[in-house]
């Protein structure tokens, strides 16, 4: 039985070669050259011998005349001089038969890609110059010898011009890709840095906002007890409820931080339309708040009426910790293309020292300040940095305007809102 083992096409092996030769390091591809180029010129030399006098002589130029391309991507100018006063010297010496003039043709091609514009156009003159030297020597009788050669350079001058072009293209790709990148990167980290922000405020919000009514109840039922245990009951439940409303909108903010694959439970953002409910929570707690609405309501737009919900809750709860007011005024006012929400409070009451023991004049609850330091003397809203930082960053973010400062004896926080 005879079995034919299967021959690998020609084309295919030749296709191995040039991987394997685009593999090898630069300065290995470029000696692979000069070896190959070498072997194939002395090869076509040994043919026309008997015309070739000394014949070491003519092999030694030619190799001389090759094998420099090996160092001709890191000394261009050089390869290409040294290869080219071989080959001038050859045909000067007039040997009978000459190689085609690659070796110094690729120096040539090496130079128009990687020199600047005036070595360029230097090695060219030189290469002219060189061209003419080699045609008018002895041994060059027939016209197409000049075609020849001077196509070849053409050729080299020509690839060199589209290779350097190619190169500049793919550097400039790059570096628009990296910027690209880098742009892509940066907007990344804004948008992140812009929902932190914005998670921040909606936690001091709901922290501040809750934790300072749990803050006053808690004074409150120290206050009381234990001549009245039933007002101390009412404020230990506002402390309870309170609590309970704190942890639900926690919740709904931590929701947003969980893991693509959990599914988190949220509720709707707080909007104006709660607003009653609000009110009703601080003025359990002693503040007497009045509201006053002014124009026609019109529906706002979901950041629009976030914003001015958590406006009016920290402007209250800022009065509630600093400002010793018996009293606060909430204005709501509605006009063409905006809402306007204003928070006052009527200054410090008669007395500015702390809550006595005994049960509040006003409510179940005293009106002094959080029992987390002493009050400051006035209005000293301004000292809750983070409060009006928050306030601040939400009226920017809303494209509106902000107003904050004293206001007939005691503080007012006024914010212009676009509806939408």
């Amino acid at each position: 039985m005879i079995s034919f083992r299967a021959v690998r096409p020609y084309h295919h092996r030749v296709k191995r070669l040039a991987h394997w030769i685009v593999a090898l390091p630069p300065r290995a591809q470029d000696i692979v050259l000069a070896l190959a180029l070498t072997v194939v010129d002395l090869a076509t030399l040994i043919a026309y011998h008997p015309g070739l006098h000394p014949l070491w002589l003519a092999l030694t130029m030619v190799a001389l005349e090759t094998l420099p391309l090996a160092f001709r991507r890191s000394f261009p100018v050089a390869t290409l001089l040294v290869s080219g006063a071989f080959r001038v010297s050859y045909d000067v010496i007039g040997f009978t038969f000459a190689p085609l003039p690659l070796g110094p043709a690729i120096a040539y091609f090496t130079v128009i890609e990687r020199s600047p514009p005036l070595v360029r156009r230097i090695t060219t003159g030189l290469v002219g110059v060189g061209l003419i030297i080699s045609q008018l020597s002895p041994g060059h009788h027939e016209p197409y010898d000049v075609t020849a050669a001077a196509l070849i350079f053409i050729t080299a001058g020509m690839a060199g011009v589209l290779s350097r072009t190619r190169h500049a293209y793919l550097a400039e790709a790059q570096a628009r890709a990296a910027r690209a990148e880098a742009a892509r990167e940066s907007q990344a980290a804004l948008t992140a840095a812009a929902e932190r922000a914005r998670i921040a405020r909606e936690l001091h919000d709901v922290v501040a906002h809750h934790v300072s009514l749990m803050a006053v109840q808690a004074e409150a039922a120290t206050s009381l007890l234990p001549d009245s245990p039933a007002p101390a009951a009412r404020s230990v439940e506002i402390i309870a409820a309170t609590a309970r409303q704190a942890l639900t909108e926690l919740r709904r903010l931590l929701g947003v931080l969980r893991g693509p694959a959990e599914s988190p439970q949220t509720v709707p953002a707080a909007t104006l339309a709660d607003l009653a409910a609000l009110l009703d929570q601080v003025r359990a707690t002693g503040l007497a708040v009045d509201y006053a609405e002014g124009g026609p309501a019109v529906p706002l737009g979901p950041a629009t009426d976030l914003t001015a919900y958590r406006i009016i809750q920290e402007a209250l709860t800022n009065t509630l910790r600093h400002a010793r007011s018996p009293r606060a005024l909430v204005e709501v006012c509605y006009e063409p293309g905006f809402v306007t929400v204003q928070v006052s409070d009527a200054g410090p009451g008669p007395s500015t020292g702390p809550a006595p023991d005994g049960p509040a004049p006003t409510g179940p609850a005293p009106t002094g300040p959080a029992p987390d330091g002493p009050a400051p003397d006035g209005p000293a809203v301004t000292r809750s940095g983070l409060g009006l930082a928050g306030i601040t960053e939400r009226v920017v973010s809303c494209g509106g305007t902000l107003t904050v400062g004293p206001a007939d004896g005691g503080f007012r926080i006024r914010a212009r809102l676009p509806v939408s």
